[in-house]
């Protein structure tokens, strides 16, 4: 059997290889499972290359659920930019919430299951507070607009997380009687709409 060739370390993209060695990694055995030497073989690089980025194997995942979360921040913008009012787009940001969980199913579990201190990495923390704000903005704007009673922004936006995050968990662990993404998302539609009529019928 032919010796799988090792690369030396190099400047160019090195550690966005690394990130999707892991990920590919973890599509495979785990977060738990997988090590930096085991990231790097699968990179086809030295061993000691991704230290060169990551100081252990923690940093390495936050450095993912840090990326998960910008893209979480950007699938949320992307599709409540379509909506024609404030209620709507806390609705799409909903839609985009789950959507972003079953394209980046391995992302979705380090953020949420596998990243146990984010906060200790500052630049990757301000990604995951960028998440919440967006959701948090909406909640105000549909206040502002008299589509949500004046209750406390932040407990509804919790309510409207704990929703959406349900299903994206829910869908992703194959616990959701739906066989397509598309049925996934028409029922996270359906379901955004009926928590709406809940939350516009709050009491301040």
């Amino acid at each position: 059997m032919k010796a799988q060739a090792i690369r030396p370390y190099h400047h160019g993209n090195l550690k966005e290889e690394l990130l999707a060695a892991a990920l590919t990694l973890i599509s495979k055995v785990g977060p738990r499972a997988f090590t930096l030497r085991e990231v790097a073989r699968q990179a086809k690089v030295s061993h000691n290359a991704p230290y060169r980025h990551f100081r252990d194997k923690d940093d390495l995942l936050a450095a993912i659920a840090g990326d998960g979360f910008h893209r979480l921040a950007e699938a949320m913008l992307e599709a409540s930019a379509q909506a024609t009012d404030a209620l709507q787009r806390l609705m799409l940001s909903g839609h985009g919430y789950v959507q972003f969980a079953l394209r980046y199913p391995d992302h979705f579990l380090v953020m949420f299951d596998y990243c146990d201190s984010l906060e200790s990495y500052p630049e990757h923390a301000e990604a995951g507070d960028r998440a919440f704000q967006i959701l948090l903005d909406a909640v105000v704007g549909a206040q502002t607009a008299g589509q949500l009673p004046a209750v406390d922004p932040k407990a509804v936006a919790l309510i409207a997380w704990s929703q959406v995050h349900g299903i994206a968990k829910l869908a992703i662990g194959g616990h959701v009687p739906f066989d397509s993404e598309a049925g996934v998302l028409d029922f996270t539609d359906f379901a955004v709409r009926a928590l709406g009529v809940g939350l516009m019928n709050l009491q301040p």
